[in-house]
């Protein structure tokens, strides 16, 4: 078992994950290695919320003790928040309200691209590349490879 205790922005979250190696005599998972149960208790304002959560890991115990898959699973999360921050903010996915058919996977594929795209303005950011292609056309046509009008 891992804890880690944070304070900060006005709230105390505590992490606890607790691992077995049970699951691993089942017959239908041959790579499960480790399974975990994470508590997430925070405290805001004091009022205290908790949250479970439950795992697999290909990795075994020698490889990642409970401390250590607590702290990947708390890289994970941080990756998947900053990603969905990227499309969120600067494509303004959350705003669409196109729902229907094959066209939000269309239009997720497109905002990938361009964000993969933006990568390569010389920029402080992506807002700032898109303003960047704005005043300057021909650099974006020159990104997707175009010729210049």
């Amino acid at each position: 078992m891992a804890t880690t205790v944070d304070k900060g922005h006005g709230r105390l979250e505590r992490r606890t994950l607790r691992v077995t190696t049970t699951l691993t005599l089942h017959p239908r998972w041959p790579g499960l290695k480790q399974a975990f149960e994470l508590v997430r208790e925070r405290t805001e304002k004091g009022k205290t919320t908790v949250e479970v959560a439950h795992g697999i890991s290909s990795l075994g115990p020698e490889r990642a003790d409970a401390a250590r898959l607590l702290g990947l699973t708390r890289g994970h999360w941080g990756i998947e928040n900053k990603l969905h921050y990227v499309r969120d903010v600067t494509p303004g996915e959350d705003g669409c309200r196109v729902r229907t058919g094959s066209a939000p996977q269309v239009l997720a594929a497109v905002r990938n691209a361009v964000i993969h795209l933006l990568a390569g303005v010389e920029a402080d950011s992506r807002a700032g590349a898109i303003r960047r292609l704005n005043n300057h056309p021909e650099e974006a046509l020159a990104l997707l490879g175009l010729p210049q009008l």
